[in-house]
């Protein structure tokens, strides 16, 4: 795998459905650290994840710490509207893991405080504050794939360098 997807604490069902999509079609594990917003077993969720469940590489960490017991610290990746370094600027490398905040709260202050060479924004130019949670996470994870390499076991084109276009001008 060259990547990982962690949710700190997520809200809102639809959003978590719609990331389990995208790491099931990625090929990218995913964390979500307790407490939820809401049960696995929710309409919603389902429905937003669609038939794709079964092939998500799911792991529930019943707390932040359990969380941190089995992702090392080096690995993590922050992102965060109220982090001030371009995520265009992060460090990604094969098994980096992109840690989110949840909708409502965002990122733990804790976290931005410790590690702020670690945290990262999506730059925003106009007056919106954020972005909805599952556009950041697929915004970051395709920036993301596209600079790590591509695991030569996993199944499929899944995690493939992206193509970059010729410049038209």
């Amino acid at each position: 795998m060259s990547l990982h997807v962690a949710l700190i604490e997520p809200r809102i069902p639809p959003n978590t459905g719609n990331i389990a999509r995208l790491c099931a079609a990625t090929d990218t594990p995913l964390h979500l650290i307790e407490p939820l917003g809401f049960s696995l077993d929710d309409r919603e969720v389902r429905r937003a994840g669609l038939d794709y469940w079964s092939q998500v590489d799911l792991w529930v960490h019943p707390g932040w710490r359990a969380f941190r017991d089995a992702i090392a610290r080096e690995r993590c990746l922050y992102f965060s509207a109220n982090a001030t370094r371009d995520y265009r600027h992060a460090p990604f490398r094969a098994n980096s893991c992109l840690v989110f905040g949840n909708e409502t709260d965002g990122m733990p202050a804790r976290i931005l405080e410790k590690h702020p060479e670690r945290c990262f924004r999506i730059p925003m130019p106009g007056d919106v504050r954020s972005l909805n949670l599952a556009n950041a996470v697929s915004i970051v994870l395709y920036e993301g794939l596209g600079r790590v390499p591509a695991d030569p076991l996993s199944r499929g084109d899944a995690g493939a360098r992206l193509p970059v276009p010729a410049d038209p001008g």
